[in-house]
């Protein structure tokens, strides 16, 4: 239970019964982030604005790396909601979500090629409290990635730290959307 409670839908003002709805078709449930954020309408609105549009523009990553970025910091931080949800989002893009069990042994595991890897180095290093973000990792994801995708990379694991550290401070824990319970999206 989180720590300040959701706005259930009778109580909801008319954005947030928007945003519900639309919530419900898309992921068969409410996500809770959502439910607690509707005390704040103008916060509510504002993230909404930032995660739909941040959907519709970073494609230049493709999904596999930026899913498994997004990822790693969920697990990094310890939000369950984060897990739950990001695995659920990775099923829906077709993703292997069995080598997630093999994350924390990423460097050696063969679940996970070179830029994997690195991918996966730099969103512990944009994570870590101070950040420790080389020169070099940047250097070696622009070789690889080029400007563009470096900057969407970069911009989706602080965009997860946020989400993540939001989550967790509230108490926001995972709410099944991998076990099938709330989650009706359907699969490719």
């Amino acid at each position: 239970m989180s720590r300040i409670p959701e706005v259930t839908i009778d109580r909801a003002g008319w954005l947030a019964t928007l945003i519900y709805r639309f919530a419900r078709r898309r992921y068969g449930a409410v996500p809770q982030p959502v439910a607690v954020a509707a005390h704040h309408p103008g916060l509510l609105l504002s993230s909404g604005i930032v995660e739909m549009t941040t959907e519709k523009v970073a494609t230049v990553l493709p999904a596999s790396v930026r899913e498994l970025a997004t990822y790693r910091v969920a697990s990094r931080i310890g939000c369950s909601w984060c897990v739950d949800f990001g695995t659920m989002l990775q099923l829906k893009e077709g993703l292997n979500i069995e080598r997630l069990k093999h994350i924390e042994d990423y460097a050696f595991s063969e679940h996970f090629d070179e830029l994997d890897r690195l991918v996966i180095a730099y969103a512990d290093a944009m994570t870590e409290q101070p950040v420790t973000v080389t020169d070099e990792q940047v250097a070696e994801l622009d070789r690889r990635l080029g400007h563009k995708a470096v900057l969407e990379l970069t911009y989706m694991i602080a965009l997860e730290n946020e989400r993540t550290r939001f989550n967790h401070a509230l108490g926001i824990t995972d709410q099944g959307f991998t076990s099938g319970e709330a989650c009706r999206v359907p699969m490719p």
